[in-house]
């Protein structure tokens, strides 16, 4: 829930070090810091600089606010900061502002990539697609091509917190997303990612399927992998990306841990309990890490280990993270054959 202070129970700036020297032994992990906003942390460039130099690659997403001054920006490309992300969810102020109910964020998240890309700081846009923005979507993408940005996020909104039900754009407009987002892959100066949605994993495997049948001058087994985790551990190889618990996990303020931001789940805290053994044996997080356990059209789907479905979609709307994804238009020759 949204407040104004700091809250007096957050991680001290020991503990907060603590638990970055543990995840750094899972490998040269990605830590973003996020919010609310990071940046009411008076420490944040301490924090920033401390993983830095533990070799994590630092990534911040802080508040479109007039707190993301130059100054700042400049001290965290200093230290170590590898790429810094605001959210964008409308082509204009009057279509972001409503979405986020500030006035004049918008205008500080054109200022602060600005300033960001002015002191040399590699930037992304992150955006929430939603009912309220589907129509907006040409729009943003001609945005996002003027914005210098070398990554584009682009979020299908989990109905949590004040987002509700109805807030979430019908199945088939998220696959008419998917699409665009792919065919402008080809040609934008940027990379583009799809953030609780991994039915857009399953669309790229079918269009470059698709254009390897037509006659592309590419190796089918290199497109069934490309940009996405690949493991070779069942003896064949199989594709897989990042999901909820599966690849990414979300600690808050206050140490509790949950398989990501959107599927707030507590499985422990790091304050009693190590965070390592947490992401592995906590009972929640090996489910979400088994996906024979996924039921309705998600477990019988051939695109299973490839996708998985939003698991945090999923919990929000029927209580089960193993649910069927409830905003997905494919139907598995299973589920038709019923």
């Amino acid at each position: 829930m949204a407040q104004p202070l700091r809250d007096a129970d957050e991680l001290t700036t020991d503990e907060a070090k603590a638990m970055m020297r543990r995840l750094r032994e899972f490998g040269p992990i990605v830590f973003v810091f996020s919010g609310g906003d990071c940046f009411k942390r008076p420490d944040i460039v301490e924090l920033v600089e401390y993983g830095a130099n533990l070799g994590m690659r630092m990534g911040i997403t802080p508040a479109t606010t007039s707190l993301a001054t130059k100054e700042l920006l400049q001290q965290l490309k200093d230290v170590g900061l590898t790429r810094l992300a605001i959210s964008l969810d409308g082509s204009n102020a009057d279509i972001h502002d409503e979405f986020r109910r500030v006035k004049g964020s918008f205008d500080h998240g054109l200022r602060i990539l600005r300033e960001a890309q002015e002191v040399g700081l590699s930037t992304q846009v992150n955006t929430v697609i939603r009912k309220a923005n589907i129509d907006d979507m040409d729009a943003m993408t001609e945005l996002m091509t003027t914005l210098g940005v070398v990554f584009w996020e682009v979020f299908f909104l989990v109905p949590m917190g004040r987002a509700k039900a109805d807030d979430v754009a019908s199945a088939e407009d998220f696959e008419s997303v998917f699409h665009q987002l792919y065919d402008l892959s080809k040609t934008a100066p940027f990379d583009i990612k799809a953030t609780a949605a991994p039915q857009y994993s399953r669309v790229v495997m079918q269009r470059k399927r698709a254009e390897v049948r037509a006659g592309a001058d590419e190796d089918v087994h290199e497109v069934m992998t490309r940009g996405m985790h690949y493991s070779q551990s069942d003896g064949i190889g199989r594709a897989r990306n990042v999901n909820d618990g599966d690849g990414f996990i979300f600690i808050s303020h206050t140490g509790d841990v949950m398989p990501s931001g959107f599927l707030p789940i507590k499985c422990g805290n790091i304050r009693d309990a190590d965070i390592i053994e947490i992401y592995r044996n906590a009972p929640v997080f090996q489910e979400l890490r088994d996906r024979t356990l996924l039921k309705g059209k998600c477990g019988l789907c051939g695109y299973r280990d490839a996708c998985g479905g939003s698991r945090a979609r999923a919990y929000a709307m029927t209580g089960d993270h193993l649910a069927e994804e409830p905003f997905c238009a494919h139907e598995p020759p299973q589920v038709r054959a019923h």
